[in-house]
This record gives structure tokens, C-alpha cells and sequence, in this order.
């Protein structure tokens, strides 16, 4: 870390109800200027000032409810209320926090997030032994189509699965695609029976294949070779994988709501998540039509690129500076 860095450990796991205060008292003898809390998960006794990023509101919208969502509720909005201002990840983030705590505009500033700048760096080739060598190791036969997430309600990976199913019908007699697969990396289909029903009711098993999480590499990897990056997502802050997909050199085809438009511009095919055939329509035609590719794939390194953790590392230091200059009571 730089020499201007300090690193203090807090020893307990913060998720108890009496770190409610017992983080803050933590925080107090340290005597900071400024905090900043890093998701939208802000202690009810947190000193002031601060500031908080919100990357989503997702638990709030798509978690059952009861007491524990009544809770983060209250403690969303009394977090937020309290802070001296609010980092939102998008615009789509930026109206989710004001819509939904009536938090006033000029409280909140707009910062976007950035992909990992090794995704921006020249890999190896897509018929480079390293590549040959990480697919035979998976055991992944190509062409195949890829998502790489979690698998939440919002995700939408049923949909997903429905909507390639549909497409294999569709391209049994196509002499490139009829034995497309689809691979979906980054959690366990064993804790989701819902997704595991899908797969067994479109009879997508032998087709469908779920890894888990995989190294930087293998994932870049998975990237540069897919035939396509799908990502038909309900709700997003931001949404970075399709923009690593694009840093990568895969054509993307995405929801048209929430963050994603937004993030992903006119350098992907945007659908409808909620229709499985139109979601298998965009795939289809990012396939097959190899212009749209081209041009998909020439505006997606660009895209990908507008993007920056320095850019963002400057918005968030001009803030903290703002916030220091004013006079904070009740500290």
C-alpha cells in the first residue's frame, strides 16, 4: 500500500446486532475526518461525517420480506439520510436512491464503477495453446455461449436457460451452431434448485454446464472464446461483466432496463428480459449476422474503455474534499 496508507483492523465480523454500535465506538477513537462506508450498509450509530457508495438496491427490492428486510429498510434509509453524501454507481442507481428514500438529487453524486484494468491489457489469442489448454481442462467444447454472475432472482438465469433452449431448436440444422452450449460462470447450481428445475425441464442438461468461480485468467479466458456474452438481467447498479466481456472482444447481449443501457451504449444488442424469445432472438442474431459482430465487438473495446477506476478515484477525492471543508455537527 502507499506509504500515505494505514491499515487497522477491526476484529469483529461486523454482522452481529451489537456491531451496530460496537463498529462505530470502533470508529470514534480513531478520531477520523471523514468516513467512508463502502456499501449501502451504514451502522445505525455511525459517527459523522461520512459518505457511502451504493453499488445497488437490489436486497431492498428482491429479498422476501419480514423483519430482517424491515430492518435494512430502515437501516437504508437512516444511513443515507444521515450521510453528507451518497456515491451511486449510475443514473439507474442515482433515481433508485432518490425514489426510493426521497433523498434530494443534490445530496447524491454520480460515480460510475470500471472493470478490472487487466481485462483492458492484450491477452493471448483466441487460438492461443494457453486458450486451447484452459478449454480442455474445463472440458468445454465451443462454440458456447457465456454468463458470468451470480444466480439471484433478479439475475434471471431462468430465463436465460429458457431462451437457449428455444435457440438449439432453432439452429439444430446450422452446420456452426447446432451443438451450441452454454456456460455460466461464478456460483453453484446446487444452491439453487429453482435454476437445476429449468435446466432438467428444457432437457438443456447435457448442454448446459455451471463452474463456479474460476481464476482472473481462466476467466479472461472464457471471455475471448465464447461466441457471445449473455446477460438478461432484471436489475443491475451497474453491471460490470458485460463490459468485461466487451474489453474482451465478445459481442454482448444484454437486458434494456435498469443500469444497462447506460453502461453498455450502442455497443450491444439490448432485449427484453422478461421475453424469452426475444432474448433468444438478440443471441440469434449476434451469431449469425457476422456485421453486427464486427461492429459490436470495434464498439464494445471502445465502450469498455470510457470507463476508468482513475476517473473515479478523482470524483471520490474531490468529494471528500468538499465534505471536509464544510463544519459537521453532532460528530
Amino acid at each position: 500500500m502507499p506509504a500515505n496508507f494505514e491499515l487497522i483492523t477491526y476484529e469483529r465480523s461486523d454482522e452481529a446486532p451489537l456491531d451496530q454500535l460496537a463498529f462505530p465506538l470502533f470508529l470514534r477513537r480513531l478520531d477520523p475526518d471523514l468516513c467512508h462506508i463502502p456499501l449501502n450498509a451504514v451502522p445505525i450509530f455511525m459517527p459523522k461525517p461520512y459518505v457511502v457508495t451504493v453499488h445497488d438496491l437490489s436486497a431492498l427490492l428482491y429479498e422476501d420480506g419480514g423483519p430482517t428486510k424491515r430492518f435494512r429498510r430502515f437501516q437504508s434509509r437512516r444511513g443515507l439520510e444521515r450521510a453528507s453524501r451518497i456515491f451511486a454507481v449510475s443514473g439507474a442507481t442515482r433515481r433508485d436512491v432518490e425514489d426510493l428514500f426521497g433523498i434530494r438529487p443534490e445530496k447524491v453524486a454520480q460515480v460510475y464503477n470500471a472493470p478490472d484494468p487487466r481485462f483492458l491489457e492484450d491477452g493471448p489469442g483466441r487460438d492461443s495453446p494457453q486458450c486451447r489448454r484452459t478449454l480442455e481442462r474445463y472440458q468445454i467444447q465451443q462454440p458456447f455461449l457465456l454468463y458470468v454472475g451470480t444466480i439471484r432472482p433478479q439475475k434471471n438465469i431462468p430465463r436465460l436457460v429458457e431462451a437457449f433452449a428455444v435457440l438449439r431448436s432453432e439452429l439444430e440444422s446450422n452446420p456452426r451452431f447446432s451443438d451450441l452450449r452454454l456456460i455460466i460462470i461464478g456460483d453453484e447450481i446446487s444452491r439453487h434448485p429453482a435454476v437445476r428445475l429449468t435446466v432438467i425441464q428444457t432437457r438443456m442438461q447435457p448442454y448446459v454446464r455451471f463452474l463456479g468461480f474460476v481464476p482472473f485468467e481462466t476467466l479472461r479466458i472464457f471471455y475471448m472464446t465464447a461466441a457471445a456474452f449473455v446477460f438478461p438481467s432484471l436489475y443491475e447498479g451497474f453491471g460490470l461483466p458485460p463490459l468485461e466481456a466487451m474489453a474482451c472482444g465478445t459481442p454482448v447481449v444484454t437486458s434494456n432496463v435498469s443500469s444497462l443501457p447506460e453502461v453498455v451504449g450502442n455497443a450491444a444488442v439490448l432485449v427484453n428480459p422478461e421475453n424469452v424469445f426475444e432474448i433468444a432472438r438478440g443471441i440469434r442474431e449476434v451469431l449469425l449476422d457476422q456485421s453486427l459482430r464486427e461492429t459490436l465487438i470495434a464498439r464494445g473495446y471502445e465502450q469498455s474503455r470510457r470507463f476508468s477506476w482513475e476517473a473515479t478515484a478523482r470524483a471520490v477525492l474531490a468529494t471528500y474534499a468538499e465534505v471536509c471543508r464544510k463544519p459537521h455537527a453532532g460528530r
